[in-house]
């Protein structure tokens, strides 16, 4: 046994060598670490430096909001619009008007774009009124700058009564104009006539316009109410002064439409235009519409709403 033992633990020459070597790395990998920060230089940060970086990124990130025109002002949201740019151009002479009956020499003076000046005058030709100066806000195109900037100058004039003919009376009795009901045609309305409703402007207009789009027209003035962000108090507003045309609406064949073009009507989505066309592969084309009903996820109210607007053929 003691002899085993012996020999065990007798080591050659070359072995005891690679042992001691074997021991020199392994002491050499415990005691590094402790050497780092003799070759690690401390670098002291320059805060004056740091600032003066910071600095001037906050001023590009500004210079690149500054040059962006957000979209919002193509649909009438001017909160975003870089007021930098928009302030080189407020040029033009200020005196006092009324918007009712401004011509465009004089809103030219006041210094509005061409293209405004129509605007406004399509819109009193179509019977729009501003009844205070608040009114002139309804303006597409017209910036808030601009809006601040000519309201201490309307004028809207009131009708003096016939009766009043002693010029001694002080002040004078005005009452207002009578207003023009303004009956609008849904299906063939631009944003400038939807403006003239009470409590519609620029972004509610065309919230509509694109509602009706996507439908394929109206079939009833209800549908109106459905629009994203009109508030039902406005719709029972405007609602009397709405009327549906001869025009019709658009259909579209369940027979030959694809799934990608189907999804797109606001009353079906993914989920039931998919169920159509999958209903139409297993089954063949529809015979008539209220082969719909069939589909189980198509529920009557849906298909109330949304059978209209399609079509077999």
């Amino acid at each position: 046994m003691k002899k085993a033992i012996a020999e065990y633990f007798n080591f050659s020459r070359k072995e005891r060598n690679g042992i001691a070597v074997l021991l020199f790395l392994i002491g050499m990998l415990i005691i590094t670490p402790f050497f780092f920060p003799f070759f690690i230089k401390n670098e002291t940060i320059d805060a004056t430096e740091f600032s003066n970086e910071i600095a001037m990124l906050k001023e590009k990130q500004i210079d690149s909001a500054q040059t962006y025109t957000k979209r919002q002002y193509a649909s009438g949201d001017y909160k975003d619009f870089p007021k930098n740019k928009y302030t080189e151009k407020a040029t033009g002479e200020l005196f006092y008007f009324d918007p009712n009956t401004a011509t465009a020499d004089e809103w030219k003076r006041l210094g509005l774009k061409d293209k405004t000046i129509a605007t406004i005058q399509k819109y009193v030709s179509k019977g729009g009124k501003f009844y205070k100066p608040e009114d002139i806000s309804k303006i597409w195109g017209l910036h808030p700058d601009q809006i601040e900037r000519l309201m201490p100058f309307i004028q809207i004039k009131l009708m003096t009564p016939a009766y009043v003919q002693n010029k001694s009376f002080e002040p004078k009795i005005y009452q207002k104009t009578a207003r023009t009901i303004t009956i609008v045609e849904l299906n063939d309305a631009d944003t400038t006539s939807l403006i003239a409703l009470p409590g519609i402007g620029s972004k509610l207009s065309q919230r509509i316009l694109n509602f009706r789009d996507k439908l394929g027209g109206f079939y009833s003035i209800e549908q109106v109410g459905e629009t994203f962000g009109l508030p039902d108090s406005t719709f029972q507003k405007i609602k009397s002064q709405l009327k549906l045309g001869t025009n019709g609406i658009r259909q579209i064949n369940i027979n030959t439409i694809t799934i990608d073009e189907l999804k797109t009507h606001p009353y079906l989505r993914y989920t039931l235009a998919n169920a159509i066309i999958q209903y139409r592969n297993q089954h063949g084309n529809f015979a008539t519409i209220a082969d719909l009903k069939k589909i189980m996820i198509m529920t009557d109210e849906v298909f109330s709403k949304v059978s209209p607007y399609l079509k077999v053929n």
